[in-house]
């Protein structure tokens, strides 16, 4: 995470040297690398969110075991998630805007993440019965949201963690521990639970009991392993003076509060296509060629069931190779994002991505895709970690909530990208495989506007 050669702030108030402005601030190099581990935990907690509950196992019993029948399920799952999204995108930037107001990123963090676990807890009662339906998809869309707001202030956290010069080894482990996590959490879960005729605590397939006890472990997995980040996690001093953040206390000031933060976000809109339109350029390329990567785990298993046959086992098989080698690969790139910059990674990532979806659209073959999908899994992780570095090198300081939260807001913006282009493509050539095709066009898309970007410095903080 760090290395003997890197600079250590000193214990006053003064930023590291090679440091950005408000950047880290340790007494120690021990106390800086529990910032860090710590930090890296929550990633490695939130994967039973991400794994469990969104991708393979609790969505899945929703709207197979619980949904009157699978159309059903997936249309009200897909408007729940829908209606999440939209919340997201109108609040997010606010809740970044008021964690960076008050230098409270750790204490939102927490906030954010207790919510999620509630949520994960509060699945436990969705029962394999439709009237639980509505339940279930209420849980599922709050604890997306929260998801979101959490990602926010997690992500603000980078500058404080370290210099510029490490932004990529840093972002890369946490994503890394994030792959790595999920994976950990779905063998547990899958040798203790899921598999056996009896699992864990007695349960079994009755009434979802099987599922409904995966969601209450990923809750308490999750809770777990985000409290070193709550105890050690680096502060931030307040950006606006005490006595403005002292004003939004109670319900109608803190109404107040939020309202008056959107008006600064939109004087920051205005000030950033007058003086950080490359922030901008980036937050529209990064949305574009995200929704790309967020369609390549979400299909990935369709193509693999769909036009390659895989029985429900091999596609658990697929999904835990997928993340072991994203982790490897998130890990990896973090050290070559250091040496050679983010963009670099991001461009290359892109470009090994596209030229790996174009064999799955015309080969049938098993072994082509396995190695497509091992080799689109390597890069998938260092894009989206490096897209994180890329953006906080950019960043000014005391801003980092506020762009994150632009950044969760733009992604969603255009969510709706990849799921299309993938049945355009599919719709235009008429077999299933060709929906790579549409993928590696929005891929393209993003690649196409990230290029002219400037890249930002790697030895610290440049503000464009």
């Amino acid at each position: 995470m760090t290395s003997s050669a890197d600079p250590v702030p000193s214990a006053d108030d003064g930023a590291a040297p090679g440091a950005a402005p408000g950047g880290p601030v340790f007494s120690s190099r021990w106390e800086r690398r529990r910032a860090v581990t710590s930090w890296a935990l929550w990633d490695w907690g939130s994967a039973a969110f991400n794994a469990v509950i969104v991708t393979f196992v609790f969505s899945p019993y929703l709207v197979s075991g619980v949904a009157a029948d699978e159309t059903t399920g997936s249309e009200q799952l897909g408007y729940a998630l829908s209606i999440a999204g939209f919340v997201i995108a109108v609040v997010a930037p606010a809740v970044g805007t008021r964690a960076d107001v008050a230098g409270r990123h750790r204490f939102w963090l927490g906030f954010h993440t207790v919510v999620i676990a509630a949520c994960m807890a509060g699945m436990f009662f969705v029962q394999d019965s439709p009237e639980y339906l509505l339940l279930g998809l209420i849980l599922m869309g709050v604890g997306s949201v929260f998801f979101e707001f959490a990602e926010v202030s997690y992500n603000g956290m980078l500058v404080r963690l370290t210099t510029a010069k490490d932004f990529g080894k840093v972002s890369g482990f946490g994503w890394g521990m994030g792959y790595i996590g999920g994976l950990v959490l779905l063998v547990l879960l899958l040798v203790t639970v899921i598999s056996p005729e009896v699992g864990l605590f007695g349960v079994t397939d009755e009434d979802g009991a099987r599922y409904r006890m995966v969601a209450l472990l990923a809750a308490v997995w999750f809770a777990v392993f985000a409290v070193p980040v709550l105890i050690w996690g680096p502060k931030a001093p307040p950006r606006l003076p005490a006595a403005h953040a002292a004003r939004a206390t109670g319900i109608v000031a803190g109404v107040r509060a939020f309202l008056s933060d959107y008006k600064r976000l939109i004087a920051r809109l205005v000030q950033m296509f007058r003086t950080e339109r490359r922030t901008l350029h980036f937050f529209l390329a990064a949305a574009i060629y995200r929704d790309g990567l967020a369609a390549i785990f979400a299909f990935a298993g369709v193509l693999a069931a769909g036009s390659y046959g895989f029985s429900s086992s091999e596609v658990i098989v697929l999904g835990v190779a997928a993340n072991v080698v994203a982790g490897i690969g998130s890990i990896l790139a973090g050290w070559v994002d250091d040496r050679l910059g983010s963009k670099t990674v991001i461009v290359v990532g892109l470009v090994a991505l596209i030229v790996m979806a174009l064999p799955i659209a015309f080969s049938d073959s098993h072994a082509v895709f396995w190695a497509c999908a091992m080799v689109l899994s390597f890069f998938v992780g260092p894009v989206q970690a490096s897209s994180r570095t890329f953006l906080a090198r950019i960043t000014v300081p005391g801003r980092e909530g506020e762009n994150f939260g632009l950044y969760a807001t733009t992604g969603r913006a255009v969510s709706f990208l990849g799921p299309f282009m993938f049945a355009a493509a599919i719709s235009l050539l008429g077999f299933q495989r060709a929906g790579a095709l549409g993928i590696a066009l929005v891929l393209l898309v993003g690649l196409l506007i990230v290029l002219p970007i400037r890249p930002p410095s790697r030895d610290g903080v440049q503000v464009p």
